[in-house]
């Protein structure tokens, strides 16, 4: 089987973004992954979908054009950094045939299932539109709750009260076989070399803070669960602080994309043998 392309945390750069599609247009992919946090940074709401709208969205259509039937299935999330008011654009593009929008779902492609699920755990931040409580209703010292912060789409009460990263996974996969699925997550499983941020010995109201962020809940469906592969992204550092950008728990190989640098991480895997996947810098 042909390779397959995965990138995550894009926030809005035209670089990685033209990288990105050059290496498509270049290397002709069976799969692109992309796993959230596509637009700019998450103070500036208003300016957000320019770069769908202007960037994203029509060169997409252009390598559609030239690649015709060699087009890769895309397939895509949106992460704790993206409004929700969003998703209707990622739906519209949808129904033009540019990508499958993901979260909350489930899609067949090459005898593989793609499941997708944008929720990561609470963080400082105060855009709340895909952040959940994980396993129940603590926060971390120095995060906000989910019942605080801001939204862009309004949620329902009971979801923002009472719905866990734990429980959507649930109803999400209920007892399917997972043993050929891929899961595109934004959040990574918690205590791993790929949620470490840079938070070591750091303190909050003389609390030390967990060096830790990834969410519990992915870490335990994934040990419980044992899907084939999952992709992951959120912690930008995790690699520079770790070296390590993949890992696993058990049979399941877990792969972070993130980068905090200015160069795009490219992460390219067999779906047939994801232990294999490499990762280069552009």
């Amino acid at each position: 089987m042909p390779n397959c392309f995965f990138a995550t945390d894009l926030h809005g750069s035209v670089g990685r973004s033209e990288k990105l599609l050059a290496c498509i247009l270049r290397e002709r992919p069976f799969a692109v992954f992309l796993g959230g946090d596509l637009l700019p940074g998450c103070s500036g709401i208003v300016n957000k979908f320019d770069f769908l709208e202007d960037v994203l969205i029509p060169a997409l259509s252009d390598l559609r054009r030239d690649l015709r039937h060699d087009y890769p299935a895309v397939f895509v999330i949106l992460g704790n950094d993206d409004p929700r008011v969003e998703e209707a654009r990622l739906q519209q593009a949808e129904s033009a045939g540019l990508w499958s929008y993901m979260h909350g779902r489930k899609q067949q492609v090459g005898g593989f299932e793609v499941y997708g699920y944008a929720c990561v755990p609470p963080t400082p931040f105060l855009l709340k539109d895909w952040e959940r409580y994980d396993i129940s209703r603590y926060v971390d010292p120095g995060c906000v709750s989910p019942e605080e912060g801001i939204r862009s789409a309004p949620p329902s009460c009971d979801e923002v009260k009472w719905q866990t990263i734990s429980d959507d996974l649930e109803q999400l996969t209920g007892d399917n076989q997972l043993q050929n699925a891929v899961f595109l997550f934004h959040a990574p499983p918690y205590d791993t070399p790929l949620d470490h941020a840079a938070l070591d010995g750091q303190m909050f109201e003389h609390v030390p803070l967990d060096v830790h962020v990834g969410s519990i809940a992915i870490r335990r469906f994934i040990e419980a669960r044992q899907p084939m592969l999952t992709l992951h992204g959120h912690v930008h550092e995790s690699t520079r602080l770790t070296g390590t950008w993949r890992t696993e728990i058990g049979r399941t190989v877990c792969i972070n994309a993130a980068h905090d640098g200015p160069e795009l991480a490219l992460v390219r895997f067999d779906l047939e043998s994801p232990a294999g996947a490499s990762r280069e810098l552009i």
